[in-house]
């Protein structure tokens, strides 16, 4: 039974619905393309991926004017003053774009990539994103498997040095990505890298939240939480910021380095005895937490200056959905926006997909209790209800007024519970488990197609970024004798859509060589209306 309250809140969508006569004169010819549904959802990802490559978010956002440059509407002069250091995954491209941008005026700089990159760029072609020989920027490679080492921690060492020694009359440009955390690893002695990375695992264990673990890393690092700012003052500081957390925070993305925020031993302390962890922390930790200003401590009295400090988030996943929606309206798509934030566990999201379709595909008037339990899932998915209602309003009027085929777009980062051994990540899960939400819808081109990728081009530990499924996916697993209930209870989606139909259903890209989290893709089909 639903509730007085979630029928009105469904019933918000009646008050938007056009009358017949603006329906029969707003109704537009379906834009006509011959490229299968398939086809189009890959192209329209692909356009999503190629927005916020490193070296593209870097152009858009520096404007040179001879002898000076403008980001984010404020203006720097350069004098052969700029330094540039850098931390994350796809900052080795970002620092070759911001090379060429500064020329000469570039002395030196410092990043921190991950493992044996150089490498893996060359051998897929893109050596567009490789610094040329005689570069000023020192590349320094670390952070194996994504997790802090002593090559990171050299890498951090070399940053820290360079910022320490500019002075008022220098600019000090941060590129800063995905990853930036694992790589730029600092802490503060007596405490040793693998004791600092000991606390925080037994804190994600137990179940911390990226703000709790922040504050802890925050308190044990010369560099995360505006250290970096504070060791580069007086000097400007300009960060450019290529965001893979969801809502773009700027004290999250890499720990923020280049964000002020105060450490309270007293509230590091609060975190580790929540999760009974004070008894068992070293004593390295222990003897750091008791000083006072610890991590502010070094032999030159600074003071953080928050005015020299510019932040700009330059890519993010609202900047990728935007871009393929305009590349999904040349496909003939009307693009549609629900949220850069979708979250929470992969059943719930798949749910609210499979919820959205059938919403947007239905020839007669959609029963309210649809509508209803797309807003009660709304908080589960971290999607207001408010971009529910714009977005259902949206498809309402698609259905009933013959707009034609509608791309809806979302991003995000869902979480999978995991019960299993098998292989696969969140997207391709995602795809599967939408796959099933679509049973007994029409198959394309008359019927929605749904995709599931992640920009990094990996989904967990595969070759693949994520999946396209359709209505018919669940008999086509049975006509192949795979049980997809199996493969979910295992986790094993790639090992699925591997055997399914030989791979077709895949979303293979390759190196992406960026991050802004997944998008997520439904196509609908222009539905026909009858008019009475």
């Amino acid at each position: 039974m639903l509730r007085a309250s979630e029928l009105s809140m469904a019933r918000v969508l009646s008050l938007f619905r056009p009358q017949p006569l603006l329906a029969l004169v707003g109704r537009r010819k379906p834009t006509l393309c011959k490229m299968s549904m398939d086809s189009r959802a890959r192209k329209v990802f692909a356009a999503a991926v190629e927005a916020v490559q490193p070296d593209t978010v870097v152009r858009q956002s520096i404007e040179r004017k001879d002898d000076s440059v403008i980001i984010n509407g404020q203006k720097f002069p350069l004098k052969h003053n700029l330094h540039l250091v850098g931390f994350g995954k796809a900052v080795l491209g970002m620092a070759v774009e911001a090379e060429r941008i500064m020329g000469d005026h570039l002395v030196r700089g410092v990043i921190s990539v991950p493992h044996g990159i150089q490498q893996t760029l060359k051998q897929h072609g893109k050596g567009h994103l490789l610094l040329k020989e005689n570069s000023r920027i020192r590349v320094m490679e670390g952070a194996k498997h994504n997790l802090p080492d002593t090559d990171a921690q050299r890498a951090a060492e070399q940053i820290k040095q360079l910022a320490s020694e500019l002075t008022e009359k220098d600019v000090l440009l941060v590129l800063i990505s995905g990853g930036g955390s694992a790589l730029l690893p600092a802490p503060i002695p007596p405490i040793l890298l693998q004791e600092k990375l000991d606390v925080t695992r037994k804190l994600a264990a137990a179940g911390a939240t990226i703000q709790e673990l922040n504050t802890v890393r925050r308190a044990l690092s010369f560099l995360k939480g505006g250290g970096l700012a504070h060791y580069a003052h007086p000097a400007q500081v300009v960060a450019l910021i290529l965001s893979d957390v969801i809502g773009d925070p700027l004290d999250l993305i890499a720990s923020g380095p280049t964000v002020r925020s105060e450490v309270w031993p007293e509230e590091v302390l609060s975190v580790l005895e929540r999760f009974k962890l004070l008894n068992s922390i070293p004593a390295s930790v222990k003897d750091v937490l008791g000083r006072p200003n610890s991590q502010r401590m070094d032999n030159k009295e600074k003071t953080d200056k928050a005015e020299n400090v510019l932040n700009a988030v330059i890519g993010s996943n609202s900047i990728a959905l935007k871009c393929a929606g305009r590349r999904a309206r040349e496909l003939g798509f009307r693009p549609v926006v629900l949220s850069p934030g979708v979250c929470g566990d992969v059943k719930s999201v798949s749910r609210l997909y499979g919820l959205l379709a059938r919403f947007a595909c239905s020839r007669e008037e959609p029963p309210p209790e649809i509508a209803a339990e797309v807003l009660r899932l709304g908080p589960e998915v971290g999607v207001a209800s408010w971009d529910l209602c714009r977005t259902m309003q949206v498809l309402d009027e698609g259905r009933t007024e013959g707009w034609g085929a509608t791309c809806l777009l979302a991003g995000g980062e869902p979480t999978v519970e995991l019960t299993g051994k098998g292989r696969g990540g969140r997207n391709q899960e995602l795809a599967l488990r939408v796959g099933l939400e679509l049973k007994g819808l029409q198959l394309p081109p008359n019927g929605p197609v749904f995709l599931s990728g992640g920009t990094d081009g990996q989904d967990g530990p595969t070759d693949a970024a994520g999946a396209i499924t359709d209505g018919g996916l669940y008999e086509e697993a049975q006509a192949q004798g795979l049980d997809i209930n199996n493969f979910l209870t295992n986790n094993d989606s790639y090992t699925f859509f591997s055997h399914l139909s030989a791979g077709q259903h895949l979303l293979v890209p390759g190196l992406t060589c960026t991050n802004v989290m997944d998008v997520h893709m439904l196509l609908i089909p222009a539905i026909p209306i009858n008019v009475e």
